[in-house]
């Protein structure tokens, strides 16, 4: 269109709108490493938020940020800035007075030569101690009066924004009286709402009287509570970063300068505000330390802003339960840290909120917690590295794209009907073609030359695998590869032999089944104690709730059995070195099971000489196997070993 002119910059408005999204799998496959390594599930969820997408712009950086700012806070001056002011004011004052003093003959100037000579030390009780004196000097009158309408003109404009220009005036007695009734209406207007009272038009008539004094126009009670609640919460938080000393003065120079009325009604409102607020830290004082003197307003300014900095720190920790980074106030962020600070924080949430509305993760009373469309693929991922490692090692590949669809393979062929998923019998299909067209090459094919292979339908499994969650197995480095091999385990089963029934059984001092969410996000038992016995008995369980099934049994631990179940109450009994009866009652399971026809194979993880005679001694007893793979090689032996055994003796 004629006229139209266009400009062009770089992006000022918040989010380049032309980034590409996040790559959400990618954050969930990172996440997937680190439990596949042995991290914890809900750290490793806690850790892509604090390092943030690609390493960056996370919730460590933010925090990092932020402690810098508060320390630099902490360095920014002397709070005692006012009561230091003050004095050299007075001294200047009392200075300017003696002078003119000393030029005047009689009685009158001799006495009050006398009273400044016995003024007190205390800036505050020399200050009131002055209230009606009569100054001989000009110049000394305005000085001291500069004490008070500085002081009270600080203490208004901190608490109240709109009186930065009524406040330099509010010597006069007609300007008290003003500031006195906006703050009586004030504290009747908190009171009524502190009793749960509607104070919707109570409110729009406050404002409509004294609005001009809260520029930050609030829209109800609420909002205005909490603007006026902080200053107030930074006052108080001043008085206690103070000595007794130096509160004691600022406290007897604010009465001096606001006066009684005054007083009283600011005394009021921090009565209520505290009762509205009292989730704001209004006693914790700041060792705030610095050369330069600061005023009243600059010394509460800093305090306000170390509380909003910890108030930030809270909510970037994400420690409290149910913590969701829309806890994290973006405004807040962008005052103390910046519009780039911001934009992380947005991004983060952006990343959360795909996360969740993807539906890769779940959120519990405990926090984040991967979905089990997440945990799919965290097993698959799982499945591919151990089968990329059958591939490639001595034992002979393991395709198992179309294994479990057929069956097993019975050695008799059949011609090719339409809708046959069974393999080609390529010997007997050639055979048959050159039978028909004679010995030419190349060879004919006809469709009733084709020849399939007859299958059996594989019998099923039932499965029990038991993992040893002992300390030991962290300690040791085995706790990633433990949980590997499960998740490849049972994505193998789900995903290429549904008719199969998985099991996952825990056992530290007790023994637990576990679904496969359970397994990834399972923390080791810091408890002593490995008890077998408690497992292996709920394994036999779940073997006989699948009567039909080939029962396989499999084994991953670390040391031998050091606890078992009292007989008699059920309670599980440790004891190191391991007792006779705890060798004892694992037996008697281990019996159980090979009376019932179960395969029992055992996976040694460790070098440990009373493990090693253990497992030997059960594997001989059962008619199983004991392997003792590296751990990089276990989810290749429990998976072949898989395979072999459900193929059954049966």
């Amino acid at each position: 269109m004629a006229g139209n002119r266009f400009r062009y910059g770089q992006w000022r408005g918040g989010p380049d709108p032309l980034a590409p999204p996040y790559d959400v799998r990618a954050a969930v496959d990172a996440v997937g490493a680190e439990v596949l390594a042995g991290g914890s599930l809900r750290e490793s969820l806690r850790e892509l938020l604090r390092r943030g997408p690609q390493g960056r712009g996370g919730l460590d950086d933010l925090a990092a940020r932020a402690r810098r700012l508060r320390r630099e806070a902490l360095r920014r001056g002397d709070l005692d800035g006012a009561v230091t002011r003050a004095r050299a004011l007075l001294d200047q004052a009392l200075a300017a007075e003696r002078d003119e003093l000393r030029g005047r003959d009689g009685d009158d100037a001799r006495f009050a030569e006398t009273v400044l000579d016995n003024l007190p030390r205390s800036t505050a009780r020399a200050v009131a101690d002055l209230q009606g004196y009569d100054w001989a000097s000009a110049e000394a009158r305005q000085t001291y009066q500069r004490i008070l309408d500085g002081l009270r003109g600080d203490v208004l404009e901190q608490r109240f924004a709109g009186l930065r220009d009524a406040a330099r005036a509010a010597a006069d007695p007609a300007t008290q009286r003003q500031l006195a009734e906006m703050m009586r209406d004030l504290n009747e207007l908190l009171a009524r709402h502190a009793r749960s009272e509607d104070t919707t038009d109570a409110f729009a008539e406050f404002m409509r009287r004294h609005g001009e004094f809260f520029p930050e126009q609030p829209r109800d009670v609420d909002e205005l509570v909490d603007v006026l609640a902080r200053r107030a919460a930074a006052g108080e938080r001043l008085m206690r970063s103070l000595s007794d000393r130096q509160r004691e003065e600022l406290a007897g120079l604010m009465r001096q300068s606001l006066g009684d009325r005054l007083t009283g009604e600011l005394s009021q409102l921090d009565t209520h505000l505290r009762s509205l607020r009292p989730d704001l830290n209004w006693q914790r004082g700041e060792r705030v330390r610095g050369d330069e003197p600061l005023g009243y307003g600059e010394a509460t300014g800093a305090l306000d802003e170390i509380a909003e900095l910890d108030d930030l720190l809270d909510a970037l920790d994400q420690d409290q339960p149910g913590a969701t980074l829309d806890d994290v106030d973006v405004e807040a962020v962008t005052r103390t840290l910046g519009r780039e600070a911001a934009d992380d924080v947005r991004r983060l949430r952006e990343l959360e909120r795909e996360l969740r509305r993807q539906g890769w993760v779940t959120r519990d009373a405990d926090g984040l917690t991967l979905s089990p469309k997440a945990l799919r693929r965290l097993a698959g991922t799982a499945l591919r590295r151990v089968f990329g490692a059958l591939t490639a090692g001595p034992r002979g590949q393991h395709d198992l794209r179309s294994a479990g669809a057929a069956g097993e393979v019975s050695g008799a062929s059949r011609p090719w009907e339409y809708g046959d998923e069974q393999p080609l019998d390529v010997v007997r299909t050639l055979t048959r073609a050159v039978g028909r067209a004679g010995p030419t090459v190349p060879v004919p094919l006809a469709v009733e030359d084709f020849e399939v292979v007859e299958t059996e339908r594989r019998a099923s499994a039932a499965v029990a695998l038991c993992v040893d969650l002992s300390y030991s197995m962290i300690s040791q480095g085995r706790w990633g590869p433990m949980k590997q091999t499960a998740l490849a385990l049972s994505h193998l089963m789900a995903t290429r032999f549904p008719q199969d029934a998985l099991q996952i059984v825990g056992f530290g001092r007790e023994a637990m089944p576990l679904t496969q969410q359970e397994l990834a996000a399972v923390e080791p038992d810091m408890q002593q104690g490995t008890n077998l016995q408690h497992a292996l008995r709920l394994a036999g369980r779940h073997l006989r709730r699948h009567p039909g099934a080939e029962p396989v049994v499999l084994v991953v631990t670390d040391g031998e059995p050091t606890a078992h179940l009292d007989p008699d109450d059920g309670a599980a009994y440790f004891h190191w070195p391991p007792l006779p009866e705890t060798i004892a009652a694992t037996i008697r399971e281990v019996d159980r099971l090979t009376r019932y026809g179960a395969t029992l194979n055992l996976f040694m993880l460790g070098d440990d000489p009373g493990l090693r005679r253990f497992v030997d001694a059960v594997a001989r007893r059962s008619r199983g196997r004991m392997f003792t793979p590296d751990l990089d090689d276990l989810g290749e032996y429990v998976v072949s070993d898989y395979l072999r055994a459900r193929r059954g003796r049966r």
